[in-house]
């Protein structure tokens, strides 16, 4: 694992090795893809602005993300199906986030269940992602599941009433190869996604089964009915994020769903400032995802008022090429890279950073 360096390094390798249709699906973003590369070129458009002399011998990444400490504000974002990137999928992420001391959110439509990810993981601070099916019972069980099982948080995706038109699945037909299936589900719910129809196995899979008529009166429901803090997932606005707290979310995570629901919006790092203005008045958390290859990226995320970011292609990347020790070492070049920045712009911990640490590239132009 010492040979990868980079989360590109780890991309690259992951890409050679991947079958196609993973590979395409793993990497994808929604239609033109505009979005998919401005996650990581918003990032590029921001400069940081070091301190000097400070009398820094050391850093501290440790912080704590809804009351559980961590070992650094970088957690392992919802990604579907891991086992197509590696026999042991879920396992060896959740594995791996345990090792590292950070969070790890298992997808509702993962390949490995809710039941077989903690017993894994007991240690591990886990969530669980969810989305609201037609049938309720079947959002009722999952969340209760969850709770049973240890998970901490329920991260609820909001920006999904169906999933993004992603071309390179279209082309490819996509489909869950047949001998995986969809863990946390029995019957047709677990194999719906082997059948394609004219286009993504994914998106015929959601056909009629996410409910699409959803307000923020869902909030409420969850909450009659578990005691897990809800994360709102995929907020890009201001006043979306206030709708989502009042209506009592924990939580806001800011992304665009790694770009791959509507082209065209904006980067989340790009709207994370106007978030964060938005509910300062409100005793919630935001974090955010999209984007975050570096440790400096995540470095400029706090900056601009995250309180923990999270990744999910990296995670398959390293999963891709080695199981659990793969997704360690994603964690830790990002453990390290981060500890790099923190030193060099003369930051002690995740507590005094402080805004005007980063700029727009903008300011600079006009001088």
């Amino acid at each position: 694992m010492e040979k990868y360096i980079s989360i590109n390094d780890l991309e690259e390798a992951a890409a050679s090795i991947l079958p196609k249709a993973a590979r395409d699906y793993y990497k994808s973003g929604a239609t033109d893809e505009y979005t998919l590369q401005e996650n990581k070129r918003a990032f590029q458009r921001l400069r940081i602005r070091p301190k000097c002399f400070v009398g820094l011998t050391d850093c501290n990444l440790h912080t704590t993300v809804l009351g559980n400490e961590v070992s650094m504000p970088v957690g392992i974002s919802p990604t579907a199906m891991q086992r197509m990137a590696h026999p042991d999928g879920e396992i060896a992420n959740v594995k791996a986030a345990e090792k590292e001391g950070v969070i790890f959110t298992l997808s509702t439509i993962a390949t490995s269940s809710i039941e077989e990810v903690a017993e894994a993981a007991p240690k591990a601070i886990k969530w669980f992602q969810l989305y609201i099916y037609n049938d309720r019972e079947v959002t009722r069980n999952l969340v209760l599941r969850a709770e049973r099982a240890g998970f901490k948080a329920i991260a609820l995706t909001v920006d999904t009433p169906l999933f993004g038109l992603r071309r390179a699945d279209v082309r490819n037909k996509f489909t869950l190869p047949p001998h995986l299936r969809l863990a946390n589900f029995e019957g047709h719910l677990s194999t719906k996604i082997h059948t394609s129809g004219e286009g993504s196995g994914l998106n015929t899979y959601v056909n009629n089964l996410f409910d699409k008529s959803l307000t923020w009166d869902e909030i409420r429901w969850l909450k009659s009915f578990t005691k897990l803090p809800i994360i709102a997932k995929g907020i890009l606005r201001g006043d979306e994020a206030v709708k989502a707290v009042e209506a009592g979310c924990d939580a806001i995570l800011v992304s665009n769903h790694g770009a791959r629901q509507l082209d065209g919006v904006p980067a989340t790092i790009e709207v994370l400032p106007e978030i964060v203005q938005a509910v300062k008045n409100y005793d919630v958390e935001v974090y955010l995802d999209g984007g975050v290859t570096t440790g400096t990226d995540v470095y400029k995320a706090l900056t601009l008022g995250a309180k923990a970011v999270f990744v999910g292609r990296p995670a398959l990347w390293g999963l891709a090429i080695g199981g659990q020790a793969g997704v360690q070492r994603m964690l830790n070049i990002f453990r390290t890279e981060l500890e790099y920045t923190f030193q060099i712009a003369g930051t002690p911990s995740v507590a005094d950073i402080t805004k005007d640490m980063v700029v727009h590239e903008s300011i600079y132009s006009k001088l």
